[in-house]
């Protein structure tokens, strides 16, 4: 069964385009100077360079628009001095980077076990529906991207969307529309919101993580988010972390 998934995965294409390799991009050097900083006192936190590639690959999608095209795996290979293959390997891996444009808002369904139970692939058919596009694709228009994720740990609001630094918890067919309606009509740009700050608490001078902290500050930040975007519905406590 292992064998098969990776043979499947191999062949998939990681740029939008075709399942064979596509050829080397060429650099355009599209990074800002600001970012360039960034990166450059990211990875002075590390013995080699290569371990910033995470955080690198952040700071490609922010300045490529949002999404990883090959020019900007080919920027973040020669800046961190690996090859090109390494670098699209390492962010073909994780579903958090994108390899198409996405929408303005960018609608990840949860459709893991506790929320498929309680109706999330209904949701996500009835998005279909109203965007007109299926999971994995973008409208037309660019305003939505939808996606089905794995677990969004607030189980207990099933089912859950996210969008951009959003949770909407119990949200069901019937009041999914409401929340389609409240984007289109915002001016917020959600598609990778939470990158940065990700890439920021890297940063000397920055937010300090406390141990203790990490585990109390952000349920209380968690605690108004999400009861800021909770559908009608109902109402859920969030989850204590």
């Amino acid at each position: 069964m292992q064998e098969s998934t990776m043979s499947t995965r191999a062949q998939m294409p990681v740029s939008g385009g075709a399942s064979e390799p596509l050829p080397r991009p060429e650099s355009q050097r599209r990074f800002s100077e600001e970012a360039v900083r960034e990166l450059e006192e990211i990875a002075s936190h590390y013995p080699e360079r290569r371990a910033a590639m995470l955080p690198a690959l952040w700071i490609a999608q922010r300045e490529y628009g949002g999404f990883l095209p090959p020019a900007a795996l080919m920027e973040v290979a020669e800046r961190l001095g690996r090859p090109y293959a390494e670098v699209e390997a390492v962010a073909s891996f994780y579903t958090m980077y994108n390899f198409r444009p996405r929408g303005r808002h960018h609608l990840e369904v949860c459709t893991c076990l506790t929320c498929s139970v309680v109706g999330a692939f209904e949701v996500v058919h009835k998005l279909e529906e109203l965007l007109g596009v299926e999971a994995g694709q973008t409208t037309p228009d660019g305003e939505f991207t939808l996606s089905e994720v794995e677990c969004l740990d607030w189980c207990g609001a099933g089912t859950v969307i996210q969008v951009g630094d959003r949770y909407y918890g119990n949200v069901t067919p019937e009041n999914v529309e409401r929340i389609v309606e409240e984007l289109r009509q915002s001016d917020d740009f959600t598609p990778a919101r939470l990158a940065d700050s990700i890439v920021k608490l890297h940063l000397p001078g920055g937010r300090r993580i406390d141990m203790k902290a990490r585990t109390e500050a952000p349920a209380a930040a968690s605690v108004d988010q999400r009861r800021s975007f909770q559908p009608p519905a109902t109402e859920s406590a969030p989850p204590s972390q």
